[in-house]
């Protein structure tokens, strides 16, 4: 512990400041009283109890910009303190609980996001993972069969409609009590065979994913992160490599957006590795690949970053008429665009970002309208970046008539980005820029 103090360069009254810092974020209160020789006992072999080692942990992590794990600073041994020894089963009866005794401000105070808890798991934990879900004893004799793997399908199909139409915080509540309850019966049951067991467990899987990928649009980003984390553990239980890939992408893109580049690349680069992207269909490549050109962006990677664009181009262009799992129907080259244009933007070439914005609001669908006032968002900020005023103002305008109803953190932050924007810019965009900004503000009101 005090080796990593020490690389990190600071006194441990500075450290006592911070680590306070990262508790208040996690709502932990108990912890506010940490000072100075609270490190110093900790140092000296003093136990460290609660959630203070995680804190900890996270505190170190985010000064050194690497994963700081509690075997490293004394706190667990070797290979432990993951996270990654769950009971799946019992971990799907308390999915969000949070949630449903907690309004949404109070979640937001206590859904904090940890480097620490983004870090993949160790080498041949996959395996092993496998070999004691397959020897798991039933909990209930009641069997489950290939209609409730079917039922989970065809419930995860509903909500990501629901999600792509209306945000993620539309139906999230549904989803995560529909999880807890029928789902969690499902998977207590007898499973008459292997080929059924790894189905339920794959289906199961995908909409706790889902439930992860609604929780990041909603900005609830610590719920999302623990949800993505069940679900791969999940997908590891049904030995589905794809799946797994899908959802090591939804991290990467989490740890993106909220500005932890390393951790972004590691993720995305596990998600197109091995079994992950080359059992996985040329549309589902396509949003692996793209998804790690955007993390190699961020990492300012920028020649690798293109090729890896180039190879998602190719790859959606492969798909053609093929068999692609349902959870990617909304992937099209509307989405490859917007993904492409975010790359580019990161890299700084703002018109070529410019272009496949304009794609991308070209060619999508309608039914996707959260992504696309997300898409307008963005290629209004690209315009005003470029000193395109009166362009950005109507872009806006456009994306503000289209977000009645809609439930996303996403879009939310969208509309604040656009008044920052808007800021610096009342003169050169005169009255249509003063009444966007006025309309924004409105919006902003209305929306959590």
């Amino acid at each position: 512990m005090e080796a990593v103090i020490q690389e990190l360069g600071v006194s441990q009254r500075q450290l006592a400041a911070r680590f306070r810092s990262v508790a208040a974020e996690q709502g932990a209160t108990e912890l506010q009283s940490v000072a100075q020789p609270y490190i110093a006992r900790w140092i000296a072999g003093a136990s460290v109890e609660g959630r203070a080692p995680l804190i900890l942990a996270e505190t170190l992590s985010r000064g050194l910009g690497r994963v700081v794990t509690l075997a490293q600073i004394g706190l667990a041994p070797a290979g432990d303190g993951s996270g990654w020894d769950v009971d799946t089963v019992a971990a799907l009866a308390d999915l969000g609980e949070n949630n449903m005794t907690m309004n949404r401000r109070q979640v937001l105070t206590t859904s904090a996001y940890s480097a620490v808890g983004a870090a993949l798991p160790p080498a041949g934990w996959w395996d092993k993972t496998l070999e004691q879900a397959q020897g798991r004893s039933p909990v209930s004799p009641a069997p489950a069969t290939a209609g409730h793997v079917e039922a989970v399908r065809e419930a995860t199909q509903f909500f990501s409609r629901q999600d792509q139409r209306l945000g993620g915080r539309a139906g999230r509540t549904a989803l995560i009590a529909y999880l807890k309850t029928d789902v969690a019966d499902y998977l207590a049951r007898r499973l008459p065979s292997e080929q059924v067991r790894r189905a339920l467990f794959s289906a199961a899987s995908e909409l706790v994913y889902l439930s992860g990928w609604m929780a990041f649009d909603s900005g609830d980003h610590g719920d999302a992160q623990k949800n993505f984390t069940l679900a791969f553990h999940m997908a590891a239980e049904a030995d589905d490599a794809p799946l797994a890939g899908h959802i090591l992408r939804a991290a990467a893109h989490q740890a993106v957006d909220l500005g932890h580049p390393k951790r972004a690349l590691e993720l995305a680069a596990g998600s197109v590795a091995d079994r992950r992207y080359a059992l996985a269909s040329h549309r589902e490549r396509a949003l692996l690949g793209v998804v790690h050109a955007r993390a190699l962006a961020a990492n300012q990677r920028k020649k690798e970053a293109r090729a890896a664009l180039h190879q998602a181009e190719r790859d959606l262009r492969d798909a053609g008429s093929e068999e692609a799992p349902a959870r990617v129907f909304f992937f099209s080259e509307a989405s490859l665009a917007h993904e492409t244009a975010c790359t580019l933007r990161d890299l700084g070439d703002l018109e070529s970002a410019q272009t496949e914005f304009k794609r991308s609001v070209r060619t999508r669908a309608l039914p996707f309208a959260r992504t696309h006032a997300v898409t307008l968002g963005y290629l209004g900020d690209v315009q005003v970046r470029q000193g395109q005023v009166e362009a950005a103002c109507a872009t806006w305008t456009e994306a503000l008539d289209g977000i009645d109803g809609i439930q996303s953190g996403r879009v939310r932050d969208t509309v604040v980005q656009m008044s920052h924007a808007l800021s610096p810019v009342h003169a050169r965009g005169g009255r249509a820029a003063a009444e966007l900004d006025q309309r924004a503000r409105a919006v902003l009101r209305g929306i959590l």
